[in-house]
């Protein structure tokens, strides 16, 4: 297989990778859903996946496969900023989705839910909790035909054995993978057949490039990639900065760019306090990085919603028109969802809301 300039890793590494990965790259051209209601979960198929987190590669070895990446540092004035990805209008119906309230498990919700569209559905994960800082954080799951209405399932919360919060979820090779935050902010991995059943792996094992694992703490709001047979993985700690780590399996994930951050705050006063990552697209040749920011001054602190592009995953460019949200709304992890030749622009921080494409002038 070619390599891109683009690329951000070897030929020689990419080969070996190739070799050792055990998923096939292609993915299903559609999807069925293989029960009459997706909300039947008892009916589902249960999950037989049985994974083991094992270190693949010895320290020396994997350090050899580390390379230094292409230096692709780009201007705001050479990277695009479309506008499909960064003018919108809010639904007027706002929000389209939120908590129940009390007397039901899902008092208050959290961000980051995850919308993922699938054949003629949209699948919405989400997190419910009772309204407490440190009540047990619950996974819930809904579905819509159109992306605004949605059907909750009757089995919610559909995961209570352990803390969920901020996940994302990609499909490969049949198998729905779930990457969210467990408790104290320690980044998992969970599976499912079905987007419904769901079976936790465990906590994600990330190590320095050296091969030791990464110092204690927080490392969590992950967004997983997969490209040219190869897994990639953003994290944040303690929303000071946007780390990336690569996996052939996601066994064991190891850091690149000498351990340092590929993203860090500011300098517009919009996220000259804190970030995270919420979504990776990659549209017309270019990765482009949601993700959200605040300035911290005030508490509780208010989020905005921002862009940002690259080439390579390694050096980031932020949209200069950032942000794309107003701070005083406090709409964090966004989400472009794409809806024909355009874009939709979800928000979900205590509720989901819904941003339309701007209409040109011609239209």
């Amino acid at each position: 297989m070619g390599i891109h300039q683009a690329d951000p890793i070897s030929a020689t590494t990419l080969l070996y990778f190739q070799k050792r990965s055990a998923y096939n790259s292609e993915t299903p051209r559609s999807w069925q859903w293989k029960h009459k209601k997706p909300d039947d979960c008892r009916k589902m198929n249960r999950i037989t996946m049985k994974r083991t987190l094992t270190v693949i590669f010895s320290v020396l070895f994997f350090q050899a496969l580390i390379v230094s990446l292409p230096v692709q540092k780009l201007s705001a004035e050479e990277l695009t900023f479309p506008d499909e990805l960064t003018k919108f209008v809010p639904y007027q119906h706002n929000p389209i989705f939120e908590a129940q309230g009390p007397g039901h498990w899902d008092v208050k919700i959290r961000e980051r839910g995850w919308i993922m569209p699938e054949g003629d559905l949209y699948h919405l994960w989400f997190t419910g909790y009772d309204g407490n800082r440190e009540g047990l954080k619950k996974l819930g799951y809904a579905w819509s035909y159109d992306g605004i209405h949605w059907t909750r399932s009757p089995c919610n919360p559909i995961y209570e054995k352990h803390w969920v919060e901020d996940m994302m979820v990609l499909k490969h090779d049949g198998t729905y993978h779930m990457f969210a935050e467990g408790k104290n902010d320690i980044a998992q991995h969970l599976v499912s057949t079905d987007a419904v059943n769901w079976k936790r792996v465990g906590a994600l094992d990330v190590r320095l490039t050296n091969g030791k694992p990464i110092p204690e703490g927080p490392y969590g709001t992950p967004v997983v990639w997969r490209e040219n047979d190869q897994w990639y993985l953003f994290y944040e700690r303690r929303d000071a900065g946007i780390w990336l780590a690569i996996s052939p399996d996601m066994k064991v994930w190891t850091n690149v760019n000498n351990d340092q951050p590929v993203m860090v705050p500011g300098p517009g006063k919009y996220d000259q306090k804190m970030i995270a990552m919420n979504q990776l697209i990659k549209h017309r040749g270019t990765y482009y990085m949601v993700f959200h920011g605040t300035a911290a001054a005030r508490k509780p602190s208010l989020w905005t919603t921002n862009l940002a592009a690259s080439k390579d995953l390694l050096h980031w460019v932020k949209y200069p028109g950032n942000p794309l949200t107003k701070p005083e709304a406090n709409q964090s992890s966004g989400l472009l969802i794409p809806d024909g030749e355009r874009f939709r622009f979800y928000t979900m921080h205590g509720q989901v809301d819904l941003h339309l494409p701007e209409k040109s002038k011609s239209e």
